[in-house]
């Protein structure tokens, strides 16, 4: 089955981190590039000459609306897909350029990776369902990786592995959750070889660096529902539960 070279360029580090990691268990899709330089990334298009780029709305220097309007205009059999927030005018504009889908964000990696088969596919949807159906399924680690990299919890912050953690040892026993200081954020500091309460600090820490970043939108939707509004922010626990109940209701359908 032929192979397919992807470039990825992205300003939100995150993102590109997933995505890279995703890709490369995929027998068919091969990153040759990254970067979120819109000049540097339309020389190594060029050069490279990749069967798919994928490229934010916004980077540094030449933008994705230009990055792709100059790929499109030298190699239009390149496959392109946009990522960017679900702006009517931005979507429009991009896809005018030549863009050949465009991936709104908050998105999952999974979504991202059905979309990348059917565009390289010419959009044939039978040949990518194929493809798709031959997967693996997604783990508990990578579900919860995709919903942290959705609302803007990076994974270099120590509360993003304590976070991970709590969640899964709260689907394997809900009734930790009754038990936060006594039992989960001690079990999570054994696992790690720290301290209980710096197990809690940085967990605190990692949901507001999500809630600082604005990421309200994203957060709602991904629990399909108004669940908080302006600066309002969930407690650890609240956080951890809310996480835990949404993977063990999609477990459960």
């Amino acid at each position: 089955m032929k192979s397919y070279s992807v470039v990825i360029l992205e300003s939100n580090a995150a993102i590109v981190s997933q995505l890279k990691s995703s890709l490369a268990e995929e027998k068919n899709l091969n990153v040759v590039y990254y970067g979120d330089d819109g000049d540097e990334g339309i020389k190594h298009v060029l050069e490279l000459k990749p069967d798919l780029v994928m490229v934010g709305v916004f980077l540094k220097g030449t933008d994705g609306c230009g990055v792709v309007r100059e790929i499109k205009k030298t190699h239009p059999e390149i496959k392109v897909i946009a990522m960017g927030i679900p702006n009517d005018s931005l979507i429009e504009r991009i896809m005018g350029e030549g863009a050949d889908y465009y991936l709104s964000k908050p998105f999952t990696i999974s979504t991202a990776i059905e979309r990348i088969y059917e565009t390289v596919h010419n959009n044939d949807g039978k040949e990518a369902k194929q493809i798709v159906e031959k997967r693996k399924p997604l783990t508990i680690e990578e579900k919860i990786s995709e919903i942290f990299i959705s609302i803007g919890i990076p994974p270099h912050i120590k509360g993003y592995g304590y976070l991970r953690e709590g969640i899964k040892m709260t689907i394997e026993k809900p009734c930790i959750i009754n038990s936060v200081t006594k039992e989960l954020y001690p079990s999570i500091a054994k696992k790690f070889s720290t301290a209980p309460s710096k197990v809690e600090r940085a967990i605190r820490h990692a949901i507001e660096v999500a809630w600082n970043r604005g990421r309200i939108e994203a957060i709602n939707a991904i629990f399909g529902a108004r669940i908080y509004l302006g600066t309002e922010k969930p407690t650890n626990s609240e956080f951890i539960a809310l996480v835990a109940d949404k993977l063990i209701l999609e477990k459960l359908v």
